[in-house]
């Protein structure tokens, strides 16, 4: 323990602010030891040992006994990756045991280290409300029904609890309809939702703070040589998006933009590039603007109707004012002025006034990735699922997962097949009904309706040309970031407050579509760390701890989503060889994004450069694009729609082709997934099918 608390100690050393052990570090150190021990066996603690051995072998006495100076010149050699001939580089060891000690130092409490938060004075990061903010509303309650309370028979069953399947169930039942709400998470209150800065939805290093669980929920990754690799529900590969009553709106940063009206006809302006499998939407956005409209006031968007003049023709402005602009936001207009740019705020289904009960936004420190303190957050669990349940109509169901859809001739669904583990038991029961409306994101919907695999589909529902679970894409991010000789942020959460959409389209040099740049949320301090530090800046010892003081309230961050242009082999399929707890095939997921996606990304980046350089950065630097499958937390596509069975899985009304009740109302549906944010759409899409099927369309 000594020579850890030594080393800890070098890395972040004591100033007028705590040391490493201080600060906490060695406890947590102790958590990560006893919940990873293997990892600590085979990389932390042979290089304490080597280290050790090279404190005797130099200087002939323990690490720990060692001068500060001493005990530098060797961490520069490890760091330097100096190794005996035929050995490995240290350096690995080196930079792991760095980011522990920093996750020790710099993460929340609840993570094991940092008990009194005083590296957070020190940087100047406030993670709670604004001082004066009144207590928020009492969350309001949902009435969860176990298994063994549902009707035998609902006029629709509504798969998911997220942005789509809360507007889908209000819409239904409040045209009388009888609806069954099933989720296959949790009903989580807000005590309940995890703050743990390295366990949540914006940096999930060790766990997420929603579900699914991590035991018996697995999905796997087609790799390049054709094996499937198991991957956990916080692991980058498995595209989570929360699973909880509310989806992904439980926890998101709530950007609700509409797409461009281009964003509908991507083939007939930029062609098809080979691979891919770009397409028109079979609608227009003039065709969904009033959905957009009623979700933006249904559900309750903060903005400003002339804030971005290349987004469409609007019906009206926002129903609330935008949230007030930051210090970055103020700082960044200056430069977008400079060179001639449009920019303006950020849409966001957050209240900046009170709203329906609820309280305006407190200005939380740590707003995306985390439940709102204040209930301010527009999600389908405190808005549509509140409608959808007051009208007495509306039956949620938790923590149980659709297993398939019943069908009848592969031409109309007649139920859902539920599955739910109790005490280590599984039970089931099957729930007739009228209209089934399939709504648990672009990955699970893909697999849920090929698990419904029947006599007269056997290569499951809506399957019948092989498209279920091609197509799918979500977001390739770039951008920069800048460092500021003087302070940039202020802390007014969420952060997120100018946006330029100035190259959604028309970029040249062969762009095919374009995306939005904006500032970035409040960052926590380890996403300071792990993503917005300079590549050259030092980062430990006196300097490294300065450099996170100095640079924390001086560096904005620009970034924003590539619209995806989309390719038939990043897709969803079900694992040949990995079941769940219920003993089901578990998604599949295999891909990457398309090359031309990628260059898109690449300019875009460069444009924030720009952007940060004319706002008077001292030092500005790039970060992304990353290859990969992108679906991710905007995952969509995955069940398309169209004209044609051929071309599509579901109508233009949201319909499942050849059937005349099965429905999807999540982003599955979307052809393209814009350069924005989807879960506008996502809403107003909802809105729109909901109401084709109340209307018999």
């Amino acid at each position: 323990m000594a020579l850890l608390e030594a080393v800890a100690d070098r890395f972040i050393p004591m100033d007028a602010w705590p040391s490493a052990s201080e600060g906490g570090v060695l406890s947590y150190l102790e958590r990560r030891a006893a919940e990873d021990p293997d990892a600590w066996a085979e990389r932390i603690e042979p290089g304490l040992r080597e280290l050790e051995a090279r404190a005797s072998n130099t200087h002939g006495r323990r690490f720990a006994e060692l001068s500060a100076e001493e005990q530098d010149g060797l961490l520069r050699e490890i760091e330097g990756g100096q190794a005996p001939e035929g050995a490995e580089s240290p350096r690995p060891f080196f930079d792991a045991l760095l980011n522990l000690v920093a996750e020790g130092y710099y993460g929340s409490p609840e993570a094991g280290g940092n008990p009194e938060k005083k590296s957070w004075d020190m940087i100047g990061f406030r993670p709670g409300v604004l001082p004066g903010v009144g207590a928020p509303a009492a969350e309001r309650e949902l009435p969860v029904r176990r298994l063994d309370e549902l009707r035998d028979r609902y006029d629709a069953v509504v798969v998911g609890a997220g942005a789509g399947g809360s507007v889908a169930a209000a819409v239904l039942a409040e045209a009388g309809m009888s609806v069954l709400v099933v989720e296959r998470g949790s009903w989580l209150r807000y005590g309940e939702v995890g703050r743990d800065h390295l366990r949540n939805h914006r940096l999930s290093q060790y766990g997420h703070n929603t579900g699914p669980g991590t035991t018996g929920n697995p999905r796997t990754f087609l790799t390049a040589s054709g094996e499937e690799r198991i991957t956990l529900p916080y692991q980058g590969d498995y595209h989570n998006n929360a699973m909880t009553v509310g989806g992904g709106t439980r926890v998101y940063g709530a950007q609700a933009w509409r797409f461009h009206p281009d964003d509908f006809r991507m083939a007939t302006r930029y062609g098809v590039p080979d691979g891919s499998s770009l397409s028109d939407w079979p609608i227009s956005y003039e065709e969904l603007e009033p959905y957009y409209d009623r979700a933006e006031w249904e559900v309750g968007v903060s903005g400003s109707g002339d804030g971005h003049s290349e987004c469409g023709r609007r019906s009206r402005s926002y129903p609330m004012p935008p949230l007030s602009r930051t210090l970055e936001a103020d700082i960044l207009a200056q430069g977008a002025a400079k060179l001639g740019w449009e920019a303006g705020p950020v849409p966001l289904l957050i209240n900046s006034v009170e709203r329906d009960g609820r309280p305006a936004c407190g200005r939380c420190g740590q707003c995306v990735g985390f439940a709102c303190p204040t209930d301010s957050k527009n999600g389908g669990h405190n808005t549509m699922l509140v409608r959808a349940v007051a009208t007495g109509n509306c039956d949620l169901v938790c923590d149980a997962i659709a297993e398939r859809i019943l069908s009848e001739g592969g031409k109309r669904a007649t139920g859902v097949s539920l599955a739910q583990e109790e005490a280590g038991a599984i039970r089931r029961r099957e729930i007739r009904a009228g209209h089934v409306v399939v709504a648990a994101g672009a990955i699970e919907s893909a697999r849920l309706l090929l698990n419904s695999a029947s006599e007269s589909e056997p290569d499951g529902i809506g399957n019948r040309h092989g498209l279920v679970g091609r197509n799918l894409q979500g977001h390739v991010y770039a951008g920069a970031c800048g460092l500021f000789d003087e302070p940039v942020q202020d802390g007014l959460g969420p952060g997120v407050s100018i946006a330029i959409l100035k190259f959604s389209h028309g970029n040249g040099d062969g762009i095919i579509g374009g995306g939005l740049l904006a500032n970035e949320f409040t960052r926590l301090p380890l996403i300071h760390w792990y993503r917005a530090v300079a590549p050259d800046a030092p980062r430990w010892g006196a300097a490294g701890k300065e450099m996170m003081r100095s640079s924390y309230s001086r560096t904005s961050q620009i970034q924003g989503p590539m619209q995806e242009i989309p390719t038939p082999e990043s897709r969803v399929r079900l694992s040949k060889t990995v079941k769940d707890r219920f003993g089901l095939p578990v998604a599949m997921l295999s891909g990457s994004v398309h090359p031309e996606t990628l260059r898109g990304a690449t300019f875009l980046g460069e444009q924030a450069e720009k952007w940060l350089w004319a706002s008077g950065a001292s030092q500005v630097w790039r970060t992304g694009p990353w290859g990969g499958l992108s679906g991710g937390q905007h995952q969509s596509g995955t069940l398309r729609m169209g004209n044609h069975p051929a071309t599509s899985v579901t109508d233009p009304s949201g319909r499942v082709h050849g059937y005349d009740n099965l429905w999807v109302a999540d982003g599955s549906v979307h052809v393209t997934n814009g350069g924005v944010n989807p879960v506008l759409t996502i809403l107003a899409l909802a809105f729109r099918t909901a109401d084709n099927l109340v209307k018999g369309v």
